[in-house]
């Protein structure tokens, strides 16, 4: 389904069908942060009620956490939302 990490091939290399009319736009990035921002304020709230410990250990659990996290969700929603596409027929906005 995807050529690069984010980019689409021009069609399935099975079935034919053609990927250039999915746009998923910012769907799977919203997603991505409203998941990731609330497992890492949950765990950095879990962490500093339980350990108290410096900022810096804050900082690099919750940068590494967040740019992780973001790397392994954002391809697998951004298949998901272009299934959904499919899924219910989802065409242009348009005016009649």
């Amino acid at each position: 389904m995807f050529d690069g990490f984010l980019t689409f091939r021009p069609s399935c290399e099975v079935c034919g069908l053609d990927y250039g009319s999915f746009n998923s736009g910012d769907g799977p990035a919203f997603f991505v942060m409203s998941i990731v921002g609330i497992v890492v304020v949950g765990l950095a709230l879990w962490m500093e009620v339980t350990y108290e410990p410096p900022i810096w250990v804050h900082a690099l659990v919750a940068g590494t956490l967040s740019i992780g996290l973001s790397l392994l969700l954002v391809r697998p929603l951004k298949g998901v939302l272009a299934a959904l596409q499919f899924t219910n027929k989802a065409e242009q906005g348009r005016f009649r």
